[in-house]
């Protein structure tokens, strides 16, 4: 890579951030290691392209982390991906409310984590959102480039994916999309992500657009759109 983008892995398991970090300097990265979140929050995180956290650390969860990351301006807007033995579904569900961008669980592959970082870096370069800054409905507005929402004048703080989707919907009213089409648009490239995903997300947007989620509507057996 030309313009090689720095890689932070967490993890409290040594063996596994030195292999980690082997094979993700292989492909071209530049990768630090921290084997705690102390650890991680002494370093100069804004330089960043992608943290991949552990869960279940010391004193300071991943979770704990990532929640401490999207609450700061300087790295709220870096990529997170999830790498933890933890696997059932409400642990996913949680990583995904924090707004990390995929959840793999252990034992993983080398070769799928390459293939997720390589997918979510992706995604976080490319400008996939229309041309227009800002784009609403009535009070209803959403800053494109400070990627920021507002009903009137209260911001309404959501993670990226619900971000992505509500830029979506905004931009295509009267378009009803996929369940599909939202996963391909959304969570492009990822190796695997569940419809309930799509459901989980909308569900979080209705209850915090207050009257205004009523106009993100479900057609039945088609998907879900903003209709005015």
């Amino acid at each position: 890579m030309s313009d090689r983008q720095r890689i932070l892995v967490v993890d409290d398991e040594e063996t596994l951030c030195e292999a980690l970090k082997f094979n993700l300097e292989e492909e071209g990265y530049e990768v630090d290691t921290a084997y705690s979140a102390e650890d991680a929050l002494v370093l100069d995180l804004a330089e960043y392209s992608l943290f991949i956290l552990d869960i279940m650390m010391g004193e300071i969860s991943g979770t704990q982390l990532a929640s401490i990351l999207k609450k700061r301006e300087s790295t709220a807007g870096i990529p997170i991906i999830f790498c933890t033995a933890r696997d059932d579904e409400e642990d996913m569900v949680s990583g995904l409310d924090l707004g990390a961008d995929d959840y793999i669980t252990k034992p993983y592959s080398i070769r799928n984590v390459l293939a997720r970082v390589r997918s979510v870096l992706r995604r976080s370069a490319d400008n996939v959102q229309p041309a227009r800054e800002t784009i609403g409905h009535e009070d209803l507005r959403i800053s494109l480039r400070q990627k920021t929402c507002f009903i009137g004048e209260t911001e309404i703080r959501m993670p990226r994916k619900e971000f992505e989707i509500l830029s979506l919907l905004l931009s295509n009213r009267g378009r009803v999309f996929s369940r599909e089409e939202l996963l391909k648009k959304v969570w492009r490239d990822e190796a695997v992500v569940l419809d309930r995903v799509v459901d989980v997300n909308i569900t979080r947007l209705r209850s915090k657009l207050g009257d205004y989620g009523r106009l993100i509507v479900t057609r039945p057996g088609y998907g879900y759109g903003f209709m005015e």
